[in-house]
């Protein structure tokens, strides 16, 4: 099979499309061809696959170009982003759209109409889980993920500055919004944490091993369960989240479920601080959890299958969304 995979927004290296998806898909000798912004991000395209560079949230003219290259051949074509519903090329394979975002029932059920849509329910999230994580230590707190304002930095930043005299250090791992780059080189510079920028998963799921506990914190425009819940879960730290990912936290018994709010979270960081016992006991319940529902590599097979059979169906030359 051969399958063309695109995105116009998200980061060349994303987990869920780049160390998931297609490396699914390549493992199991299908050829790839990935459509992504690989200049913006300065990304070099991994081994294995055919790239076909595009600008990042390209006009729907040069997208629509970019993706008529990239299905000449291809038996299946996966986007990653809605806009490209509106850029698809007239001769075009099969469509999935794999839903990443936010989207009105009504972009859903015309999508559903005239494509495959999957949703974490058909692909489940997941990570790589470390088949023995170090127990959580006690020295610093870690936070995974692009950073916004919706995605709690402002918060993220006040509680770096109040952790410091506790002996507790702030690691930041992952991409920054350009509104909110300002900020935390001003606080990496005054010494309030550390901001590593964008680390491919792999490496960063590695640099997380040992923390203190793992951050989840998101407002109330976020709804989606933050897949950096399950990392930590994957790496055996216990998780302190706001309410978007208190059921994943409470249905594993892994960690703490705290407001949007300074105090709270680092309240709940001390509390874990005094009790090597308690943060330990969460760690494993949250590892095993992982182990047992949420390791990516139980999962991808079946995502091949369901690919091949996809790409199986008849060609849909309906007009784009």
């Amino acid at each position: 099979m051969r399958a063309c995979v695109a995105t116009t927004v998200h980061h060349p290296e994303d987990a869920r499309i780049m160390h998931r998806q297609i490396r699914a898909l390549l493992d199991e000798g299908h050829e790839v061809t990935y459509v992504a912004p690989f200049t913006y991000f300065n990304v070099t395209p991994a081994m294995g696959l055919t790239a076909i560079d595009v600008a990042r949230q390209a006009p729907y003219s040069r997208a629509r170009a970019a993706l008529r290259r990239g299905v000449k051949g291809a038996d299946l074509l996966i986007v990653h982003d809605h806009r490209l519903l509106r850029a698809l090329p007239y001769r075009r394979p099969p469509v999935v759209w794999d839903v990443r975002e936010e989207v009105t029932s009504g972009q859903l059920a015309r999508a559903e109409r005239r494509h495959q849509v999957v949703t974490p329910a058909v692909v489940p999230e997941a990570t790589l889980v470390s088949p023995s994580p170090p127990p959580p230590g006690d020295t610093r707190v870690v936070h995974i993920g692009r950073l916004s304002i919706e995605r709690g930095v402002t918060e993220l930043i006040g509680l770096a500055e109040r952790l410091i005299p506790y002996g507790i250090r702030l690691d930041l791992i992952g991409a920054a919004a350009r509104e909110v780059r300002p900020l935390l080189r001003d606080a990496q510079r005054v010494g309030l944490l550390d901001w590593f920028g964008y680390v491919p998963n792999r490496h960063a799921l590695r640099m997380a091993e040992g923390a203190l506990a793992g951050l989840s914190l998101a407002g109330d425009t976020v709804r989606a369960v933050p897949t950096k819940i399950m990392d930590y879960m994957g790496r055996g730290l216990p998780v302190i989240t706001t309410p978007p990912g208190a059921a994943l936290v409470e249905g594993a018994g892994c960690g703490l479920v705290v407001p949007l709010d300074v105090d709270a979270v680092l309240n709940a960081v001390l509390d874990l601080k005094e009790d090597p016992v308690r943060r330990a006991r969460l760690g494993a319940r949250g590892h095993a959890e992982a182990r047992l529902r949420h390791h990516w590599p139980d999962h991808a097979a079946a995502f091949v299958r369901r690919a091949e059979s996809w790409a199986g169906q008849p060609a849909a030359h309906a007009l784009a969304v």
